[in-house]
C-alpha cells in the first residue's frame, strides 16, 4: 500500500577529522586504530508510529478508540446479519439477523426485543420487550461483532503477520493473520470483566484461533475474520460516523412487567 510507510529510516552521519596545525602533513598524520564493536541487542517495543505487524495494531486499537462506533455487516457461525454497534463510552448494539424481521437493541445493561409487527400481536399492542439486570446483556454476541475484541487479541499476539495487499470491497486493504490459542484471545481482554473473558474462552472452543483482519489506509479494521469453534466474518463501515444512532423505543410501545432475563437470540 503506496500510503503505509516502511518504518523510520536511520539518519547516517559522516564525521571528517583533518589536521589545520601548520607544517602539518599527510604522512605526519597516523589515523586512529578502530576498535571493534559489537552491536547491543535492540529493545526498542512496537509502537503504533511504527509499521511493523505489532506497531500496526497497536494503531489500529488507537484508532477504534477514537471512533466508538461503526456500523457492520456480518456473517455469524453462517447467519447474515447487519445493524451498528458503539463500544465506548457505553456498550450499544443495534443487531438484526437477515432471517429475522424482530430487532434486537442492547443500551448499555438494558435490551429490547421486537419492533416488528409479530411482536406487537404476541405482546396485545406494544412492540418491545425490555430487559434489564443490572448487566450488559447479550454479551457474547457483542464481543463476536467487536472490533475492539479481535485487535486486543492481534495486538497481544506474539507474532502478527502481514499476509499481503489485497483489493477488498471499494478499495485496497492490508491483511495481518494472528494465530492465538482460545486462552490467549481471552486473557487479552482486559477491557473485559473476568466472568465475560471466561464465557469467550469457552465460546471459541478447543484448538487455536485464526483471527484474519484487513486495516485501510488509516488502519481502519473494514473486515475480520476468525475461525475458531465457528467461522465468523464482520465488514464495518462508517466508523465514528455522526449518522448511526440507537434509541430505546419510546415507554409507551414497551411491553410492561417483561421478564428481567432476556432470552437466547437470535
Amino acid at each position: 500500500m503506496g500510503a503505509r510507510a516502511q518504518g523510520v529510516g536511520a539518519l547516517l552521519a559522516v564525521v571528517l577529522l583533518a589536521g589545520t596545525a601548520a607544517g602539518c602533513t599527510a604522512s605526519e598524520r597516523t589515523p586512529e586504530r578502530a576498535e571493534p564493536s559489537t552491536a547491543a541487542p535492540s529493545t526498542a517495543q512496537p509502537s503504533p508510529t511504527d509499521r511493523s505487524p505489532h506497531g500496526v495494531m497497536l494503531s489500529a486499537q488507537l484508532v477504534l478508540h477514537d471512533a466508538r462506533r461503526a456500523g457492520y455487516t456480518a456473517v455469524l457461525g453462517g447467519q447474515g446479519a447487519r445493524g451498528e454497534l458503539f463500544w465506548a463510552p457505553k456498550t450499544v448494539l443495534k443487531y438484526q439477523a437477515d432471517a429475522e424481521s424482530r430487532v434486537l437493541m442492547v443500551l448499555d445493561t438494558s435490551a429490547y426485543l421486537g419492533g416488528d409487527p409479530e411482536s406487537a400481536a404476541r405482546l396485545g399492542g406494544p412492540h418491545w420487550q425490555k430487559f434489564s439486570n443490572g448487566r450488559i446483556p447479550y454479551g457474547d454476541l457483542i464481543d463476536r461483532l467487536s472490533p475492539v475484541v479481535a485487535v486486543a487479541a492481534a495486538a497481544a499476539a506474539e507474532d502478527p503477520q502481514l499476509v499481503g495487499e489485497e483489493e477488498l470491497l471499494d478499495g485496497t486493504a492490508a491483511h495481518y493473520r494472528v494465530t492465538v490459542t482460545a486462552a490467549r484471545y481471552a486473557a487479552a481482554q482486559t477491557q473485559l470483566d473476568p466472568a465475560r473473558r471466561q464465557a469467550l474462552e469457552a465460546a471459541l472452543g478447543v484448538g487455536d484461533v485464526v483471527l484474519d483482519l484487513w486495516l485501510d489506509d488509516s488502519d481502519r479494521l473494514v473486515r475480520l475474520r476468525r475461525a475458531a469453534a465457528e467461522v465468523d466474518t464482520v465488514d464495518y463501515d462508517e466508523f465514528g460516523s455522526s449518522a448511526l444512532s440507537v434509541q430505546a423505543p419510546a415507554e409507551a410501545d414497551v411491553a410492561p412487567g417483561t421478564d428481567a432475563s432476556p432470552p437466547a437470540f437470535p
